[in-house]
């Protein structure tokens, strides 16, 4: 099994670009910070494997509740909010 080399910051701008054609996406419609902090927030207060699971769920509901950039932000905010208060309410480790 290899290991690969950290990729440059500008190399998640160029996958983000090449996925969003893809997908027939614009990415400027893609927010990149607030996705980035909501998996941040999951992944440090449930798990890191529900990170990107969560982000998915974030997109899925946004795009169901008319995808605009508020849906968007309203669903990141409530993933956020319950991720951050799971890691409270589900302490693990003893943290």
């Amino acid at each position: 099994m290899s290991t690969q080399a950290p990729l440059p910051p500008e190399a998640l701008d160029d996958w983000l670009a090449a996925l969003a054609a893809a997908l027939d996406l614009d990415p400027a419609d893609i927010p990149v910070g607030l996705l980035l902090d909501l998996a941040r927030d999951v992944a440090h207060g449930v798990a890191r494997p529900a990170a990107p699971l969560s982000t998915f769920l974030v997109g899925l509901a946004a795009a169901r509740n008319g995808g605009t950039a508020a849906d968007i932000e309203r669903a990141a905010a409530l993933a956020s909010g319950l991720a951050l208060a799971w890691g409270e309410d589900h302490p693990q480790d003893g943290r």
